[in-house]
């Protein structure tokens, strides 16, 4: 959920609360669109072709969320835990999913399935993991067998009842302590309460404890990062406070050391800069994507995600008061101004096809206050980015599913709320205004069935530290020690380098994978493979790759050209006619280049799609920093 950014203040962020299911406070209209609600048939694990989401059959699966908040803290960080007038909205949680001591887990569960819900984006705490302390008997009246549970266990427990309805889950690390997200709370980034190493361990003990549930689908690695009182989070900066670096890290992490199934998710950059007119402040959500993305150990597992609330903005923190400002709000733009914004901001990473950062968008939270919600702007605004989840087909999570009520009042944003007495005020009871434009997303048409595979399209970025996606290359002994080194994914090729920077582009594109099963590998460091009268870049250093030989990476020793790592293919695939492409002085990429700009603002020279890069060239002249200038593209066979 969104919060202020840098007030003192913690903005609270209404949270909406959802399940339906036996008795409702209230009569039900007729045409409850409850054959909506059937959860598809779908086969785990879930992977990525392209922008879509398929699952092992590959059909596309659209993730069509909600949140069940509860288990990452609703207490507001002042007064008595136990105290529900100290927990957002009054809405005492006790450690866990939300709801459990007014309706039976069951009933909760199959409201989710009633709306039409076939996945949960489930939150909970790193703090929540090591609680030892047992929930109160009163917390799980509704469900006893929980009684002397700690958290954990109880978490565990929603968890198989969720995949045991066929619902997907996905994991998601919402806070370091547990408490509400998300304001200056010490929960701003994935390591403001606690060490980046407890984090990433923390990680791979969550992706272990659910590898046996193939239901279990998704890593939420972390939740809105943000800027605290004094520093800013980036992307690719190489600190601390590298998103980037942190979730590139630990995603290959989780696939490499825990659970090779899941999808990593990894939501952009919610809040840098002082939320004070006159100072730099803004919203980068993904679009610090466009010039450097991730690529994980194994491609067609990363999802990115957003979050859009109407009373934030592109550059307004959500606060009222202290820490607001006199930028627009999201509820504040045009339907026309919206869209370009939100298509910029995020909805551009699914937009875009054949990029290095073409991915699925999920937006995994975007809600708004529902009965008591008369507000013209906040109507307009849901309705409005309903229409765009519509109109590209996104998959989604809405923010919250389940609340509480009493005599049908409170907090309100859930889809399902239960009273003391276990009555349930669902979203179809009659009186709801965002009804209508649930079912209308709920029942939009969209693609579905087989997605045929699509070339994946990486970029390497050895910025600051090795850069190696290849699992056989991880397995093997350094090749190159003291370089910075940056390596393809298994199954894909070098296609593009860039001419200072260190930025590289691989690619499978028109011949899949290369690299021969049994075949091995070599590190080029000289001349050895440039035939006599096969000069193609003369007066310049050639890295070249012997004849049945591709680049698959590279490494660097500051700006320069270390050595070229080249991979054996098969008999017959590879050809050996070739081309000097220079890029010295100038983009070298061909009329119709295709994965996007790799290596924003420097020279870059790239390979058709119908060959591969079997050499590097590079000059040591005075004023040169033996960087590449020049690579040497065979065709395929």
């Amino acid at each position: 959920m969104v919060g202020a950014t840098l007030t003192a203040v913690l903005l609270l962020v209404p949270s909406a609360n959802l399940p339906e299911a036996a008795a409702a406070a209230g009569p039900r209209p007729a045409a409850e669109p409850a054959a909506v609600s059937q959860a598809e048939d779908w086969t785990p694990p879930l992977s990525t072709r392209g922008r879509w989401i398929v699952d092992a059959d590959g059909d596309r699966f659209k993730l069509r969320s909600g949140n069940w908040h509860g288990a990452s803290g609703t207490w507001n960080g002042s007064g008595d835990t136990e105290d529900d007038a100290n927990h957002h909205a009054g809405e005492n949680s006790g450690r866990m999913p939300l709801g459990l001591d007014r309706a039976p887990m069951a009933e909760i569960v199959a409201g989710f399935r009633e709306i039409g819900i076939n996945s949960v984006r489930l939150p909970f705490s790193n703090e929540m993991i090591h609680d030892s302390r047992p929930v109160t008997d009163d917390s799980v009246a509704a469900n006893p067998a929980l009684r002397g549970s700690t958290p954990l266990q109880v978490y565990d427990a929603v968890v198989r009842e969720l995949t045991g309805a066929g619902l997907a889950v996905i994991l998601n690390n919402h806070t370091n302590t547990t408490r509400w997200c998300c304001g200056v709370d010490g929960n701003e980034r994935w390591n403001a309460s606690r060490s980046t190493a407890a984090w990433e361990s923390d990680w791979l003990f969550m992706a272990r404890r659910f590898r046996d549930n193939p239901r279990v689908v998704g890593a939420d690695l972390y939740n809105e990062v943000r800027r605290n009182i004094w520093d800013d989070p980036n992307w690719g900066l190489g600190d601390d406070h590298d998103w980037f670096a942190a979730s590139q890290r630990v995603g290959d992490r989780i696939l490499t050391e825990a659970n090779p199934h899941l999808l990593i998710v990894v939501e952009g950059i919610n809040w840098t800069g002082v939320p004070v007119d006159g100072f730099p402040h803004e919203r980068p959500t993904l679009e610090p994507a466009r010039g450097l993305s991730h690529t994980l150990v194994d491609s067609g597992k990363l999802v990115y995600s957003a979050h859009f609330y109407d009373y934030t903005g592109p550059n307004h923190s959500g606060a009222t008061g202290t820490g607001e400002t006199s930028d627009p709000r999201y509820r504040d733009l045009s339907p026309a101004d919206l869209i370009a914004v939100l298509n910029r901001q995020a909805f551009f990473v699914s937009a875009e096809q054949d990029r290095h950062f073409t991915a699925p968008v999920w937006i995994s939270e975007f809600g708004v206050g529902g009965r008591a919600e008369t507000g013209q702007k906040p109507r307009a605004w849901f309705e409005n980015f309903v229409d765009q989840l519509i109109r590209t087909d996104a998959d989604f999570a809405y923010w919250p599913l389940v609340g509480r009520h009493d005599n049908r009042q409170g907090n309100g944003w859930a889809l399902l709320h239960w009273d003391a007495e276990g009555r349930r005020m669902g979203l179809y009871d009659g009186d709801d205004w965002r009804a209508a434009a649930w079912t209308r997303l709920i029942r939009a048409e969209g693609r579905t069935g087989p997605v045929a595979p699509v070339a994946e399209w990486s970029m390497l970025s050895p910025d600051h530290g090795d850069f190696v996606q290849s699992r056989r290359m991880r397995a093997l002994p350094d090749w190159d020690s003291g370089a910075r080194k940056s390596v393809c994914p298994d199954g894909q090729r070098l296609l593009g380098l860039a001419h200072t920077g260190n930025r590289g582009l691989c690619s499978d594109v028109s011949a899949g994978a290369l690299w021969a099963p049994a075949g091995g590998h070599e590190v080029v460091v000289d001349e050895r493979h440039v035939r006599p009268g096969g000069d193609w870049a003369s007066g310049y250093t050639k890295l070249q790759c012997a004849d049945g030989q591709f680049l698959i990476g590279y490494s660097v020793r500051g700006a320069a050209v270390s050595a070229a790592l080249c991979a054996t293919a098969p008999a017959g695939r590879l050809g050996t006619s070739g081309r000097t492409v220079w890029f010295d002085r100038g983009d070298n990429r061909g009329p119709a280049a295709k994965g996007g700009d790799f290596a924003y603002g420097r020279y870059k020279g790239q390979c058709a799609d119908d060959e591969y890069a079997a050499g590097i060239a590079y000059t040591g002249r005075v004023g040169s920093a033996r960087t590449p200038d020049a690579l040497y593209c065979r065709k395929l066979g």
